[in-house]
């Protein structure tokens, strides 16, 4: 064979491999615009009763075990989730972080550790959402188990409230699973907010559940894992279902504008991630905008934004609105409400 017949190979294995990236691309396009549509379908189509007045807590911290930016040189980092609340009594894990290398102890479990915290505390899980960066690091990308870590965890027999079904890895075994689709109160002052779904690009259809507590005197905590719901769909589903306040916004909103967390190889995919539109009208500074006129037409009195999913330009954009109003989110820095 000469070399004018393999280079002939060569490109049209080139331009095969194109022509199947481009249908691959075509369809995943037609498949986001109706599952756009049907998402808008769904949520058009549910409505809830109001569950207030369904008590309150006096005390309430929220204390960040993993995210993207820490307090202190001993606190491990990752562009995932988890915080520890403490609700009166009860003490809830929401979401496992990420540990993209599957390590044991996992930066959850080190964290959790450097700050006093034992896996035994724990009373109850709340999981916001099926991603890797919430489920503590899957065997595989789609595989639906959580694991606080690659190595033995000793939990109680506590009860995992989840949007959808998922199990515990073989680390963590034990906690019974509960699947919330619709509000529900968890404990007296404490509820989900129930699924919200959207279709995203890359991800497909994601549904997301929200933690919301009745704090005394003051109001709704919003405690939020990605906000791939938008945050304007997440005010919209407490103003339905509560008749105090919104007090305080915690949490991702996923706004990976003008910068992102998270990279396949040298690309940057956390804005396709968060889209539930073609690639050309991904997420961008309007969508931060109107996220900020949302939660500013409810008056928050406080708002904290994770940086595990948004970019350091969309928390200077929130931090210059709410002034006062805006606490940095850091692992191992507690907030108290």
């Amino acid at each position: 064979m000469d070399w004018r017949s393999a280079m002939k190979k060569v490109l049209y294995g080139v331009l095969g491999l194109l022509v199947v990236i481009l249908i691959v691309f075509a369809v995943k396009v037609v498949q986001v615009e109706r599952g756009r549509d049907r998402v808008q379908d769904e949520i058009k189509s549910k409505t809830f009763p109001k569950i207030s007045p369904f008590d309150s807590v006096k005390k309430l911290s929220i204390l960040p075990l993993v995210d993207y930016y820490g307090e202190g040189k001993d606190i491990k980092t990752e562009p995932g989730v988890s915080y520890l609340i403490k609700a009166d009594d009860t003490v809830i894990l929401m979401d496992a972080g990420y540990n993209e290398k599957k390590e044991h102890p996992s930066p959850l479990i080190s964290n959790m550790k450097t700050l006093g915290v034992k896996p035994e505390d724990i009373g109850m899980i709340f999981i916001t959402h099926l991603h890797p960066d919430h489920l503590g690091g899957n065997e595989e990308f789609n595989d639906h188990t959580f694991s606080l870590s690659h190595g033995p965890v000793k939990l109680k027999p506590v009860t995992v409230h989840a949007p959808a079904e998922v199990s515990p890895s073989k680390w963590n075994p034990g906690p019974k699973i509960e699947v919330i689709k619709e509000p529900h109160v968890l404990r007296p002052g404490i509820a989900s907010i129930g699924v919200i779904p959207r279709y995203l690009f890359l991800m497909g259809y994601t549904e997301e559940q929200s933690l919301a507590i009745n704090v005394q005197g003051k109001g709704i905590v919003l405690i939020i894992g990605c906000g791939h719901q938008t945050v304007e769909r997440i005010v919209e589903r407490a103003r339905m279902l509560f008749s105090e306040p919104i007090y305080a916004v915690i949490g991702g909103l996923h706004f990976p504008v003008n910068g992102g967390r998270i990279f396949m190889g040298p690309v940057n995919v956390q804005w396709l991630v968060g889209s539930d539109n073609p690639p050309w009208k991904g997420l961008g500074e309007d969508d931060v905008r109107r996220g900020i006129e949302a939660l500013k037409a409810v008056n928050p009195a406080v708002v904290s934004l994770s940086p595990h999913d948004s970019s350091d330009w969309s928390l200077e954009q929130f931090r210059k609105s709410f002034g006062k109003k805006f606490v940095e989110l850091k692992a191992g820095r507690e907030l108290n409400l």
